[in-house]
């Protein structure tokens, strides 16, 4: 599996640059948008979405932080923590929400998705390896290799070997093998020129495949990502499973 060079993940202030100049950045909307989670990549933070986050603010929607620091925990503590936002905010706005994730948080909102359909209508990843979660770059495959033997060893707030192989994790990896159920719209952002994460692998057949330009660090400042998320909230969100029965 031939990867993106990893310099080309240098880019990303030319990103950020040009998504300044973009028109749909620059939009404001009134407030008839869409509840929206936001879940950062792996060794992110919140903070990594910020622009993202004040951009959807700006347009009408509804955000909420995943209360993420470091996206490193074990994915079925991270999975029932999301579940308790995802929870608190369809019953505060009283249906379905949107969710975005980036790259390890795309991963984490196709699971959440399919463990409560009913709470969720639309899931876009973002640079997210949803068909093999291990088609990274080698560099970075040593750093989750090295967290996992630190999370093994005990230290807190970080993923071990069972979360690969042991009963830990053991639905969340099923879930990669779960269609995304009826009433679930799953957009999957990939790129070509992804330094990190093989584009192969975001390719999932559940999903509407949008091809951007971009790097994977920089799927958070990305002009072309930014048109692809404001055409799919744009549009009326899916009909509920609970409805749809």
């Amino acid at each position: 599996m031939t990867l993106t060079p990893l310099w080309r993940e240098a880019r990303l202030g030319l990103e950020l640059a040009s998504l300044r100049r973009e028109p749909v950045f620059r939009e404001r909307r009134g407030e008839l948008g869409r509840p929206v989670l936001l879940i950062p990549g792996f060794l992110a933070g919140d903070g990594s979405l910020a622009t993202m986050t004040g951009w959807l603010r700006r347009r009408g929607h509804r955000t909420r932080r995943a209360g993420i620091r470091f996206n490193v925990d074990c994915s079925t503590r991270a999975l029932e923590a999301l579940e308790a936002r995802l929870e608190e905010l369809a019953r505060a706005e009283g249906g379905p929400v949107a969710l975005i994730g980036q790259s390890r948080g795309g991963t984490l909102a196709r699971a959440l998705a399919v463990r409560r359909p009913e709470l969720v209508d639309t899931v876009i990843a973002l640079g997210s390896p949803l068909v093999d979660p291990f088609a990274i770059h080698p560099l970075v495959k040593l750093q989750v290799a090295a967290l996992g033997v630190l999370g093994t060893l005990g230290v807190p707030g970080l993923f071990g070997r069972s979360c690969w192989s042991g009963e830990c994790c053991r639905q969340f990896r099923e879930s990669f093998d779960h269609p995304v159920p009826a009433g679930v719209r799953l957009v999957s952002v990939y790129s070509r020129t992804d330094g990190i994460v093989h584009w192969r692998s975001c390719l999932d057949p559940c999903a509407e495949l949008v091809e951007v330009d971009a790097s994977h660090i920089g799927m958070g400042l990305n002009p072309g990502v930014y048109r692809t998320i404001a055409g799919a909230l744009d549009e009326p969100a899916p009909v509920p499973l609970a409805q749809a029965a």
